[in-house]
């Protein structure tokens, strides 16, 4: 039996991760991107077909990507994507080693998320115009720090979506994972006041809960730019992004209850090790009120991380 040629191996892969683990769409462009630059690398050192590379081609690949200047990021992920391919050409029996296993990518520094504090989020959410638009921009922010919502599950929510009655919203989130996620009493207010005025901007059938002026969808763009747009005008000296809501709703929230489970529930992580980085963010937060406080703080010193090894 002859050996599929690459460029199917390659798109079977993509297909698995599509269909069978339920990839996001932007997830498989990236891989795809990443596997067919290795594949133009090994097949212009002369290989002839993906299932002949090896261990030493993989490092050869990882050291040419970093020499033109890709981040440790970018190449931590392009690797995750060949040893997945490789790990699925295993399954299908058309390779008998995994040549990116044992292939390490350089250490990548969690940079801690920027916030805004209470006093921040107070400024930010005070209350709006009447203007349907500013109803609506409020709305939005209201939900995203309320829930902890994602940008693109923000933009996703349709009307049958939220049950304000019950104070509750179904999300569909990465993974196609449903989550249900309560819905604080101010954001279900904000959410009245714009459900109330988004009957005249709607498009006809159309289902999404925030539209833009056309009345259709509002995209992830336009998110952005509006509550870049807000926190200026509300004075504050940070960037604001919809991923600072969601950064500032888990960092508050772990905060009060110190229940990193339920946090990590809430804001949909496959893995805890992603929602402990809000652990660092309350320890900073700590060692500023004491650098701040305490009569024996050393203001300037440097201060260990909370999970640091004694040496």
């Amino acid at each position: 039996m002859s050996l599929p040629d690459t460029e199917e191996l390659v798109q079977n892969y993509l297909r698995y991760l599509s269909d069978e683990r339920r990839y996001s769409p932007a997830t498989v462009s990236s891989y795809r991107r990443d596997i067919r630059q290795f594949v133009e690398f090994i097949f212009a050192a002369g290989v002839k077909h993906c299932c002949q590379a090896d261990a030493l081609h993989v490092r050869d690949f990882a050291g040419s990507r970093r020499r033109k200047g890709i981040s440790a990021r970018s190449l931590q992920r392009a690797l995750s994507a060949l040893r997945g391919f490789y790990q699925y050409l295993q399954r299908e029996q058309q390779v008998g080693h995994n040549p990116a296993a044992e292939v390490s990518a350089p250490h990548v520094s969690k940079k801690l998320p920027q916030l805004l504090d209470v006093d921040e989020i107070q400024r930010l959410l005070a209350t709006p115009l009447q203007d349907p638009l500013k109803l609506r921009d409020h709305a939005m922010m209201e939900l995203m720090y309320s829930s902890g919502l994602r940008l693109s599950e923000l933009v996703s929510l349709d009307i049958g979506d939220i049950d304000l009655s019950q104070g509750q919203l179904h999300v569909l989130g990465k993974g196609n994972k449903v989550r249900y996620l309560p819905v604080g009493r101010a954001a279900c207010k904000s959410l009245e006041r714009w459900l109330a005025v988004r009957a005249g901007k709607a498009a006809e059938n159309e289902q999404a809960v925030f539209v833009s002026h056309r009345g259709r969808r509002l995209s992830p763009r336009a998110v952005q730019q509006r509550m870049k747009r807000l926190g200026s005008e509300r004075g504050l000296d940070k960037h604001v992004h919809p991923h600072m809501l969601r950064h500032s709703f888990a960092s508050h929230l772990l905060e009060s209850s110190n229940d990193l489970r339920a946090v990590q529930e809430m804001l949909g992580h496959a893995d805890i090790s992603t929602t402990q980085i809000y652990t660092h963010l309350d320890f900073q937060h700590l060692a500023e009120v004491y650098d701040q406080s305490h009569p024996r703080a050393r203001k300037g010193a440097s201060r260990a991380r909370p999970d640091a090894q004694e040496e």
